[in-house]
Order: C-alpha cells, then structure tokens, then sequence
C-alpha cells in the first residue's frame, strides 16, 4: 500500500512539474509579444563606436571642466555608480540651481526613441550637449567655451584624433557630444529578465513570474514594453485622471503647491501633446528614485498604483503591487565594469580657462 502511495505520489509531482513547466512557457511566449532582451551596444550608423571613441567620451562625461564652475560633470547628475541618477527629485546645476525635472538614468538610455522627458533631442549624441550649455545645469556660456577647453588639453587633442582619424580638425563640440553618446551606447544592463526572455524560465522566482504576469494582463506591458520595459514611446501622463491629482499627496509632504509640467507641449506647442512624455524605462526601477518627471514619490509601490489610477483606471489589490514590484525588482541589471573605472583625467594646461562662479 506504501508503496501504491509513494508511486501515485511520485506521478502526481511529475504532473505537477509539467504543468507548471507548460504555465512558464506560455508565460514566455507572452512576455515575447511584448518584450525583448537588451542588445550589447546600442549601435548608431551616424555614429560608429570605436575603442578610442568610448575612452575618450567616458574621460568628457567624468570631466568637470566642461562646466563653468568647473565642478559638475555629467557624472554629477547621472551618477553611474547609482545607476545612473542622482536620486533627487530635480537636479542640482550650476550656483546651485535647482532643475525642473527628474534626471532620468543614463543606462540603456541609448535605445530609446528620444531623450529627455519631453522628447526635445533625437538621440543621446544631441542630449550629451543640451546641459553642457544649459545655464542652469553647466553653464558653459557657448559651444565655442567647451571646445576652447578640450582644445587647450594636449592628451584630449590626440584622443580626438584617435577618436575621429578621418577629419582634420576633430575637436568640435558636435564631436565632444558623439564621443559621449558613443562611451553611453556602452551601457547597457542586461538582468534576470533577459535571461528569462531567452528561454531559461528559472531565472524568475514565482512571485516575479506572477508579477510579469500580471503587469501584462492589467496593461501596463502597454506602454512599458519593448528591450527598455519602456522609452520606446510618448503618451500622456493622466490618461484617465490628471496626474497632478493622484501625485498632490505626496508632493504635499515637502512642498505648500504643485507645479503643472506641459510636458512634449513646451516642444512642439501642439495641443495634443498637452501633459505628454515619454514613457520611462523600467529597467533598474528599483535604484532610480524618486519616481515621475518631477520626482515626486519615493515608494517604488506607491508609483506602481499611482500608475494603475491615472493611466488605467484601475485599483490594483494589495498582492499585484507586491508581484508587480516582485518583477520590477527583477529588472535591475549589473552595471557594466568599464562604466565604474573612474578614469584619470589629462592634466589642465596654462591656456585651460579657469573656473568662474558668475
């Protein structure tokens, strides 16, 4: 009889495992629809990478003197020991000014559609440039400051060279953006997930398993999708209630009043981009708070339900925040070795223009 047991036992574990092993694949397919996994580099055919390409612009993104203070760098705001933010609502620039909007992370920025949260530059290469000039980010009073830098820097003029060996004067700023854009197409942090979307349906845990699942069949996956879990695309922030109403709360614990962004309107000035941006990636969620173009929520599961009401429509129960998160979590990538060898700066000259605070 024991042994009857044992053997029905041992039938019913077997079917047990195959189920559960037919409910991941389907699973997989699934999540296929929707997503795919990160590439290595994320290629631009305007901008070939090359090993000396990606040193040099690594050595700019470090660099502080190509602010006016000579004290923010791109690392400053996008700091990539932390994921690539700084984990402030808004930034702080130059003399202390304070941003309006959110640093959004600089990893596996490169594939997305656009940059910024408005759109306003086509691809990391033309984003690379805006703060430099910005007058509250870094300052630099022209284009022309910037290169007046690197030119007076005799190690950055060869890298140059290096860099770019088919042009004759290679140190321009549009060359300065093009060596940064090309070290950021870099920096790209493949997770679990990918290796899940690949076929190896262990690398998530059953909660983060239900948690996919269920972003999915909410809708989520309808904007956050694609190698990014998102950045692929615009929509407007407050699809079913104004955003401002559900985030109001929070914003409350710091601040007396909220501050309306028009979001992609302030660029085109077009009626239909009113309170539209662009959909955030999610990958790394978990280390790039606070949360929103105005980084107005901390909590990673308040976001997650604030999101459910104002796009959706919905009120998720407690157990799919928790899954949901479960997944999200699962999303956080390795950071690239390269992108944490802080590199050693080439040494100012006599013709270097100093730092000013005016």
């Amino acid at each position: 009889m024991r042994k009857v047991t044992l053997v029905l036992a041992l039938f019913a574990g077997a079917g047990l495992a195959a189920a559960e092993k037919l409910d991941d694949q389907k699973l997989l397919e699934e999540a296929r629809k929707f997503f795919e996994p990160l590439p290595k580099v994320a290629e631009n055919p305007d901008n070939p990478i090359n090993d000396a390409k990606v040193l040099l612009g690594k050595m700019l993104y470090y660099d502080p003197r190509l602010s006016k203070s000579g004290f923010i760098s791109c690392n400053s705001c996008h700091n990539l020991a932390r994921y690539g933010v700084d984990n402030l609502p808004t930034s702080i620039g130059h003399r202390w000014a304070i941003g309006p909007r959110n640093a959004p992370t600089v990893y596996n920025a490169a594939i997305h559609v656009a940059q910024f949260w408005d759109g306003r530059a086509k691809d990391v290469e033309e984003q690379a440039l805006g703060p430099i000039v910005n007058p509250i980010e870094m300052a630099m009073p022209t284009p022309e400051e910037a290169v007046k830098v690197v030119k007076s820097i005799p190690q950055y003029v060869e890298l140059f060279k290096k860099a770019f060996p088919n042009e004759k004067d290679p140190v321009t700023y549009e060359n300065i953006g093009k060596a940064i854009g090309a070290f950021e197409r870099t920096l790209m942090t493949p997770s679990r997930f990918d290796e899940f979307l690949k076929g190896n349906t262990d690398a998530l845990t059953p909660q983060e398993k239900r948690g996919l699942k269920t972003f999915i069949e909410v809708g989520c996956a309808s904007c956050h999708n694609g190698a990014g879990v998102g950045g692929h695309m615009f929509t407007k922030f407050g699809q079913v209630t104004e955003y401002w109403k559900e985030i109001y709360p929070y914003v409350l614990k710091d601040k007396p009043a909220i501050t309306v962004d028009f979001g992609r309107f302030g660029v085109t000035k077009k009626e239909q981009d009113m309170f539209v941006f662009k959909v955030p990636s999610l990958r790394n969620i978990e280390h790039t708070y606070p949360y929103f173009h105005d980084g107005s929520v901390w909590s990673l599961e308040d976001a997650v339900q604030i999101m459910a009401k104002t796009q959706l429509g919905k009120e998720l129960t407690e157990q799919q925040v928790k899954d949901i998160v479960a997944f999200l979590k699962a999303l956080t990538g390795e950071i690239p070795k390269h992108a944490l060898e802080v590199p050693v700066l080439p040494p100012s000259t006599e013709e270097t223009p100093r730092p000013r605070v005016d």
